[in-house]
């Protein structure tokens, strides 16, 4: 029996902020004049509908989204009714699963009073809340526009508009912080009442301002092992699991769209330098995968309606790496029959670099399933090395 395509996903990028943060290396970019709402919402509905066009399984309808993540830059400076109308034309263009998981990435500082009442009406069920720290030192230092009672009041009104399914991101190893702060920072989060905390170091990412010039004050490596430590027994002494490397949920509050990331599923990505994956069947049974990119600066996005997109074949020999990139970032692992259904490999092609990272004490296999260790989890880019393609791999 030919096995099932993955699950299929929806990533919308809003990629612009009002200002860019030095550590930031993502698709975003400092509003400078007026934001460009309809022309942008029409141009990400235009690229969906080529994008659904261009495949035959999105086009004849025989694959639901479970599950819709709108990102960025900064998707809360968009109105409620912008949100709606880009929700409401891919409900026209693709079918959602009954129970499809919406999630919006919001900035504590640019939410107006009622605006998440508002996109609760338009179908947002999820908010994902930049908060970072509730250190005011701490903010300035990683160029945040919020303050700390910012966070506060943007949680009340979630709890106010009924989305209490919301994720709190929180940043440790910042310049000037000790254990003592990165533990505060957990516990003013925990007085929110989130259903999840997203928990990462700060890291010095290439091309960034903060990459050509560190801040001041770092902590030692040994304080940053010490706030991760502190941090994980807080949260599950307050009954959130760690399911992944940096997230942490109450039970069943895990984020779906990003374990679907993590377990290799399918996810159509559209707007300004959105990337998706998406999987296709042969005649013949064979799975191929594809990647596909958007055009990047928005002004050039704005400017091809549909946008111009990159599509390129992900081949055999790096489809262990790229499908480890992301099972492995889960405390519980993966199923070894999702690794042979979505990288379309047999599970002996993998075989040799699982039986070295056992004896090193870096991953668990058995029982149907492949797991990295607590150690595993630490050293998480020394396992991956391991599934690297021969010729790349040293």
């Amino acid at each position: 029996m030919t096995p099932p395509l993955p699950p299929l996903a929806l990533y919308v990028h809003f990629p612009w902020c009002v200002s860019k943060c030095p550590y930031c290396d993502f698709n975003s970019h400092a509003v400078r004049d007026a934001l460009p709402e309809a022309r942008y919402v029409a141009a990400l509905l235009a690229d969906l509908e080529a994008e659904v066009d261009a495949d035959p399984a999105l086009a004849a309808h025989s694959r639901e989204v479970v599950s819709v993540f709108l990102g960025g830059g900064t998707p809360s400076l968009f109105s409620p009714e912008s949100i709606g109308a880009v929700l409401e034309g891919a409900r026209r263009r693709l079918p959602f699963a009954a129970d499809v998981e919406v999630t919006m990435e919001a900035n504590p500082g640019t939410i107006e009073r009622g605006r998440f009442a508002g996109y609760a009406a338009a179908g947002v069920d999820r908010v994902s809340l930049g908060a970072q720290s509730f250190d005011a030192a701490a903010l300035r230092a990683l160029g945040r526009i919020h303050a700390a009672d910012d966070t506060r009041r943007a949680a009340a009104e979630l709890h106010a508009a009924g989305l209490d399914n919301f994720n709190l991101d929180l940043m440790y190893g910042l310049p000037g912080q000790d254990v003592a702060r990165a533990l505060a920072d957990v516990e003013a989060a925990l007085a929110l009442q989130p259903a999840q905390v997203s928990h990462y170091h700060l890291t010095l990412e290439p091309g960034t301002p903060f990459a050509a010039q560190p801040p001041t004050g770092l902590p030692r490596d040994d304080d940053v092992e010490a706030m991760l430590d502190v941090a994980q027994a807080r949260l599950a002494d307050a009954g959130f699991a760690r399911y992944e490397v940096s997230a942490y949920a109450r039970p069943g509050r895990e984020c779906r769209h990003n374990l679907n990331y993590w377990r290799f599923g399918d996810y159509l990505g559209i707007g300004a330098g959105a990337h998706g994956k998406l999987s296709a069947r042969a005649a013949d049974g064979a799975l191929g995968i594809r990647r596909t990119v958007r055009l990047r600066e928005p002004r050039r996005y704005l400017g091809q309606q549909p946008a111009a997109v990159t599509r390129t074949e992900v081949p055999a020999a790096q489809r262990p790496f790229e499908f480890m990139l992301n099972a492995l970032r889960l405390v519980e692992g993966v199923e070894s029959e999702t690794f042979e259904q979505r990288a379309g490999l047999p599970l002996e092609s993998i075989a040799p670099a699982l039986q070295r990272l056992v004896a090193r004490g870096l991953l668990h296999v058995g029982s149907g399933r492949i797991a990295p260790s607590a150690l595993g989890l630490r050293f998480l880019n020394e396992v991956l090395v391991e599934f690297l393609p021969a010729e790349t791999g040293t």
